[in-house]
C-alpha cells in the first residue's frame, strides 16, 4: 500500500501541571529553559500567536508561575511526513492484539508525528488498545498491545520480569567468524558532536544482554537471529555493532557500538533491516503460552542455496 503525501494533522495541546522546578520562574523563561527544542524567540512568538494558555487565560509570557498551574501549548496543525499508513493483524482476542508494523511507520507519537502513527491507526477500530513496548521507526515487525486494562498490567509485569521471549532478525555488515555470541556490553549515554548525547555502548552504562545466533553468512553481509534479555535503547543496533558487525545501511552507529562521529543522515532516518520476528508470553487471562511471528520481509530471510 503506497505512502500519502504529507498532510496537516488537527494539532495537538501540549498540557504540564507545573510542579516545584517551575515555581517563581517566568512563563516565557520556564518555556525556553524547560523545552529546548525551540528558541526564546520562537516561543515569544507564540505567546504572541495566543498559543499558550495558563490556567484556563490566554498566557502574555511575563506571568510567574505558581505549583499546580496548568499550562498548555496549543499547537497549531503541523504538516507530518509520508510514511507507510498500513499494518497487518496477526493476532485478536477480547484481551490482547497483535500487529506487523511496516518500517518507516513511527510507533507512538513523538519527532513531529502524531496522526501518522501506529497507535493512532490501531485505535481507529480498537479505541482501548495500548501498545505494551515500541519499535524504532526504521524496525519493522510485532507489536503487542492490550485491550483492557488487566490485560495490559499483566503483560506489563511479565514484561518487567523478563517472562516474555523476545527474537528479532537483523541483517549486519561483515561475514561471522563464530555461530553464536553471548553479548553483554553495557549501554548508556555518550557524548556525541552533533546530537549532544546518544545511547551507546558505555562501560558505565546499564548491564545489557543479548544472545545473536547465524541464520546465514552471504557473501558481504551476516544474517543474525538476536534474543533480547534486556530492553535498553537501540539494543540489537548496539550489541552487534559492538561485535564488529554493525547493521548494514545503519546511519547511526558503527563498529564498537559507538555512533559515528560523521553521521551520514539524521539519527532516526531507517535504511538498516532490524524486524522484530517472534513474540512469547503468557495469555493474561487464558494462561495459555502464547508463540506469536510476524513474517520478516524478503531481505531477512533465508536465501535459496
Amino acid at each position: 500500500m503506497p505512502s500519502l503525501p504529507p498532510t496537516f494533522n488537527d494539532g495537538y495541546a501540549y498540557t504540564e501541571r507545573v510542579g516545584p522546578r517551575g515555581v517563581g520562574v517566568g512563563v516565557l523563561a520556564y518555556l525556553a529553559g524547560r523545552y529546548g527544542h525551540s528558541t526564546p524567540g520562537e516561543w515569544l512568538a507564540r505567546l504572541g500567536r495566543g498559543e499558550v494558555v495558563l490556567d484556563g487565560v490566554t498566557a502574555q509570557g511575563t506571568e510567574t508561575l505558581r505549583a499546580g498551574q496548568t499550562l498548555v501549548w496549543h499547537r497549531p496543525p503541523w504538516p507530518e511526513d509520508a510514511v507507510p499508513l498500513h499494518f497487518a493483524v496477526l493476532h485478536e482476542d477480547a484481551e490482547v492484539l497483535a500487529v506487523s508494523k511496516p518500517s518507516g511507520l513511527p510507533t507512538v507519537p513523538a519527532g513531529g508525528f502524531l496522526n501518522h502513527t501506529l497507535l493512532t491507526l490501531v485505535r481507529r477500530q480498537w479505541p482501548q488498545a495500548s501498545p505494551l513496548h515500541r519499535l524504532g521507526r526504521g524496525t519493522s515487525g510485532l507489536v503487542l498491545f492490550s485491550r483492557t486494562a488487566q490485560a495490559g498490567a499483566a503483560l506489563s509485569r511479565d514484561w518487567r520480569e523478563g517472562r516474555i521471549t523476545k527474537t528479532y532478525r537483523a541483517l549486519a555488515q561483515g561475514v561471522a567468524r563464530q555461530d553464536s555470541y553471548q553479548i553483554t556490553t553495557p549501554i548508556g549515554p555518550v557524548p556525541h558532536p552533533q546530537l549532544g548525547e546518544v545511547h551507546a555502548a558505555s562501560a558505565d552504562g546499564k548491564p545489557s544482554r543479548s544472545t545473536a545466533r547465524v541464520l546465514q553468512r552471504r557473501s558481504d553481509s551476516t544474517l543474525f537471529e538476536v534474543d533480547i534479555h534486556t530492553g535498553r535503547p537501540h539494543q540489537i543496533r548496539i550489541h552487534l555493532a559492538s561485535i564488529g558487525h554493525p547493521l548494514v545501511g545503519d546511519p547511526l552507529y558503527g563498529a564498537g557500538g559507538l555512533p559515528l562521529a560523521e553521521l551520514p543522515g539524521l539519527p532516526g532516518d531507517g535504511g538498516y533491516l532490524l524486524h522484530a520476528h517472534r513474540l512469547g508470553f503468557v495469555h493474561p487471562v487464558t494462561g495459555q503460552q502464547m508463540t506469536l511471528e510476524a513474517p520478516a520481509p524478503d531481505e531477512l530471510t533465508l536465501d535459496e542455496e
